[in-house]
């Protein structure tokens, strides 16, 4: 029986090979947003014979795919974010950890009045600390 990550790796077009399924478990259904080498440690803890390459290589074809966004939210590295949905970023700023902000919580307005700008994507990053009250 093929796995979630085999099914999604499929759908997409993508052989479901063994080095594929240990990256896309690691990063495709993920609440964080992991950087390239923190992926290819995750992975390559699962699976000692994972070269680097090949897990660089296997982000790059997700991303070509649809399966993966990247961002670069701030001075840090790129990070990849599995939800495609549209959705705004906060960072922490203490621990630079993302938490993804839904769409709707936040009012974005008269983006297409900008003059000479042909916008593609909207999104807002927020800078701070958790509150202490959830």
């Amino acid at each position: 029986m093929a796995t979630r990550v085999e099914r999604l790796l499929r759908k997409h077009g993508i052989q479901a090979s063994p080095q594929r399924v240990a990256v896309g478990e690691v990063v495709l259904f993920t609440e964080s947003h992991p950087t390239a080498e923190e992926v290819s440690t995750r992975a390559r803890a699962k699976q000692s014979w994972l070269s680097r390459a090949t897990v660089y290589n296997t982000l790059n074809l997700f991303v070509r795919k649809g399966l993966l966004r990247t961002f670069q939210l701030g001075e840090g590295p790129v990070v990849y974010d599995p939800k495609m949905a549209a959705h705004h970023h906060f960072i922490e700023e203490r621990s630079g950890r993302i938490h993804d902000v839904p769409w709707e919580a936040l009012k974005v307005e008269a983006v297409g009045k900008l003059k000479g700008l042909r916008v593609r994507e909207v999104q807002v990053i927020l800078r701070g600390e958790p509150s202490s009250r959830k």
